[in-house]
């Protein structure tokens, strides 16, 4: 048997030996550009700057792979981003305030929330964005998209020609336009009919329900409707402000009856139009009254306000419900803001009656008996309405000047649209059953 011989090691000379030794620390110890803190927690309280593009900010690194989380209940709904040179430039390039936090401020974090029993949602994907809306309109007309592009949040355009053709299966969360699904042009078509942009509007409506194989307008926007529903059904996430919140019901309410074809060229229903509803089918509404005058530019009494009517209520303010982060995680991430009163806004649907609300409804915002702001399940998807045109344009008229978010940064009005923008990015924990 043979013995293997120790290894022969050389002497290092003192001077290569300390160099060595250098190097070795060198090695161990970060770079300058790594000498950060492990977080960015990006409040969303009073200090923050710009609480608007800090969404976009967020987006963007989901986008990109990056872990992220939102600290429900925290600071006004705070972001947890990792700490890295790319994510530092850019909130500093969209004035957003951020604050470092190495382990034992993360951790003092966790501490002060596990105290609070609130919850970190991890936002795992960022969802793929429709905008429904018809081909022309610009940004600035609606107060979503007008979000989305001062975020920076990649959407795709559709209408009707693509909900009809290809359905909504390519889509996570869409988002409805301020769209009359009756088919009587927002009932604008009795004031406006000899104006360019109504003509505009009724010819291009009449050309694709034509292309579609459709009798009339208000026949395709039922069938758009349906399309919606059934997109809600399977798991996507929708998300509608002002007419087309209380019209899409409208037009589900009427989908097994004869009364969608009877807003044909703006007529409306028959007075009898109310008894002949079924509300099986809708999302968010029961029980409603057709507004069945042609000199009445409402449609039902789903709208507290009815703002162009005789009847028109007083704008106020409505308050954001609380919602605990671990009984109730979908609701507390829809109503994550700085503030819980915010100033109310006109919309030809400015909010929602309480007592046309299904009992299944989550009412998130009220104001009195009125209902600004209501989410619901539907199969496996989730519906979110939110009354009103524009957050910062309470009198909104037609053809009005478009809003400048650079205005209006920390806008509480806006910051609830864009709650539902990263609401399917996260994946709350299931509650024990």
């Amino acid at each position: 048997m043979t013995s293997r011989r120790p290894p022969r090691f050389r002497r290092v000379p003192g001077r290569l030996l300390g160099a060595l030794l250098a190097g070795v620390l060198l090695w161990c110890l970060p770079n300058p550009g790594e000498l950060r803190a492990q977080h960015l927690l990006v409040p969303m309280d009073d200090v923050q700057a710009n609480h608007l593009k800090a969404y976009g900010v967020t987006y963007r690194t989901i986008a990109e792979g990056q872990d992220a989380e939102w600290l429900l209940n925290h600071r006004g709904g705070s972001f947890l981003l990792p700490d890295t040179e790319s994510i530092r430039r850019e909130l500093a390039l969209e004035g957003v305030t951020s604050e470092p936090l190495d382990p034992s401020g993360l951790q003092s974090v966790r501490d002060a929330m596990e105290a609070a029993r609130t919850d970190a949602i991890p936002l795992e994907s960022t969802p793929r964005i429709a905008v429904y809306a018809p081909p022309g309109t610009p940004p600035w007309d609606d107060a979503v998209t007008l979000a989305l592009e001062y975020a920076g949040v990649p959407y795709e355009r559709i209408w009707d020609g693509e909900v009809i053709r290809d359905g909504l299966e390519a889509w996570d969360w869409v988002h409805l336009h301020h769209e009359d699904f009756t088919g009587q042009y927002s009932k604008f078509y009795l004031t406006y009919a000899g104006s360019d942009w109504m003509m505009e509007e009724v010819e291009r409506n009449e050309a694709m329900a034509a292309e579609l194989g459709f009798s009339d307008v208000p026949a395709l926007k039922r069938a758009v409707a349906v399309e919606i529903r059934d997109f809600v059904e399977a798991g996507g996430f929708l998300f509608a402000m002002c007419t087309a919140t209380e019209t899409l019901d409208l037009a589900l309410a009427s989908h097994s009856t004869d009364i969608a074809a009877s807003y044909a060229n703006g007529r409306p229903p028959d007075p009898d139009a109310s008894e002949r509803m079924d509300w099986s089918r809708a999302l968010a509404f029961r029980d409603a009254r057709v507004e069945t005058s042609a000199s009445v530019t409402a449609f039902s009494d789903i709208d507290s306000h009815q703002v162009n009517t005789p009847a028109r209520q007083a704008l106020g303010s409505f308050t954001l419900m609380e919602f605990s982060s671990r009984v109730d995680p979908v609701a507390a991430m829809l109503v994550q803001n700085h503030v819980s009163v915010i100033d109310d806004f006109y919309g030809q649907t400015t909010a929602f009656r309480a007592d046309r609300l299904r009992p299944d409804a989550v009412v998130l915002a009220r104001e009195g008996d009125w209902v600004k702001y209501v989410t619901g399940e539907l199969g496996e998807g989730v519906w979110t309405f939110y009354g009103g045109h524009d957050p910062e344009d309470p009198e909104h008229q037609v053809g009005d000047a478009p809003t400048n978010l650079d205005r209006f940064p920390n806008s509480p009005g806006y910051r609830l649209i864009l709650n539902n923008i990263l609401f399917p990015a996260a994946r709350p924990e299931p509650l024990p059953t």
